[in-house]
């Protein structure tokens, strides 16, 4: 008799199952899905979203074609708005800024008037690797050179919250370096020509998307060549930085060290996705399947090995365990890192 309910128990299950993909199906197909990116084309944002949107409709029911959207503005803070104010919860739109933000809302920014929770976090394609570079026509080109530099250098960024903006000030604050912050930039981008036009001298960025995004300015001769002088941590086989300092190493001193540290923990998910707040449950999860599946597809891979794309998947369930994490971050840590908050009139 047990073995009678339990068949009856799985075919119940299997049709459950079948009945959920054909209404998936059957609202996927033939719409489109809208993937928000936050920053200008060309950007690390831009080239791992239009990679996964090539591929992640195959993994859809339905099979929905799909459009790439750059919403810039704030440092992402106006495509965070965007999807949590204004776009429908229907399970077609989503979409990826800096996390950055959810950091800055932890600390108290005024302009961040989101609950990050309300979200409905698909997942993320990689993890974080922070690195700082400087131009070839400073004539500097070790993180020695950079803290025995007497004047200022002006360092581009998007908006408070950014890796541009944040770790400079971190620096200055744990190493004594003198970067002059100059934010305001729509994206990576944008600050790689001011970087050419020499209207800046130095930049913070993320490394898994600047090998790509940044590589014939770091391939450049002389004065045009972007030389990296500090990353997070050493795992790289890249020649540019296998040998740098890091973090870890050059602060040397311990509490200063608990600084970055704190900062860093967002480093565990970069780019992740999200629904506006309200997006039903069911196409979340058929989002977050899709989203890992995609991850994980044999051309989408080889196409990112031949780009340098570097994939490291990050679930939308343990993405949502790292945002709490993140909301909830002891009071200590929030006082160490209040420098960081923007002043109200500043940028």
């Amino acid at each position: 008799m047990k073995n009678i309910f339990a068949r009856i128990f799985l075919v119940l299950i299997a049709l459950c199952v079948g009945y959920a993909t054909a209404a998936a199906e059957d609202f996927y197909r033939g719409k489109t899905v809208r993937l928000m990116v936050f920053g200008a084309p060309g950007g690390g944002y831009d080239t791992y979203t239009r990679m996964i949107a090539r591929y992640l409709v195959r993994y859809i029911p339905g099979h929905p074609s799909a459009v790439v959207e750059n919403m810039e503005g704030a440092g992402g803070l106006v495509l965070a708005n965007y999807l949590y104010k204004r776009a429908q919860p229907d399970g077609l739109t989503f979409g990826t800024f800096n996390n950055s933000l959810i950091v800055q809302h932890a600390l108290g920014d005024p302009k961040i008037r989101l609950d990050f929770r309300k979200f409905g976090w698909v997942g993320a394609p990689s993890v974080g690797a922070p690195v700082c570079m400087v131009m070839g026509y400073t004539r500097l080109k070790t993180l020695e050179d950079v803290l025995n530099y007497k004047k200022p250098l002006k360092i581009g960024a998007t908006r408070a919250g950014s890796a541009g903006y944040d770790l400079p000030i971190i620096m200055n604050k744990t190493l004594g370096t003198k970067f002059d912050v100059v934010s305001g930039f729509t994206g990576t981008s944008t600050t790689r020509i001011a970087l050419q036009k020499r209207e800046l001298q130095a930049f913070c960025s993320q490394w898994e998307s600047m090998r790509v995004t940044a590589r014939a300015m770091l391939d450049a001769p002389g004065d045009d060549k972007l030389i990296p002088f500090i990353i997070h941590e050493r795992s790289w086989d890249d020649p540019e930085v296998k040998n740098l300092p890091t973090f870890k190493e050059a602060i040397k001193d311990p509490k200063k060290y608990a600084i970055y540290e704190s900062w860093a923990f967002q480093m565990d998910f970069q780019r992740a996705f999200s629904t506006p707040p309200g997006t039903p449950k069911d196409r979340l999860e058929i989002l977050r399947k899709a989203f890992q599946e995609t991850l994980k597809d044999p051309e989408l891979l080889k196409d990112a090995k031949k780009a340098k794309l570097v994939i490291t998947p990050v679930p939308g369930e343990k993405v949502d365990k790292l945002v709490d994490a993140i909301l909830n971050m002891p009071a200590d840590v929030k006082e160490s890192l209040s420098f960081l908050v923007r002043k109200p009139g500043k940028n």
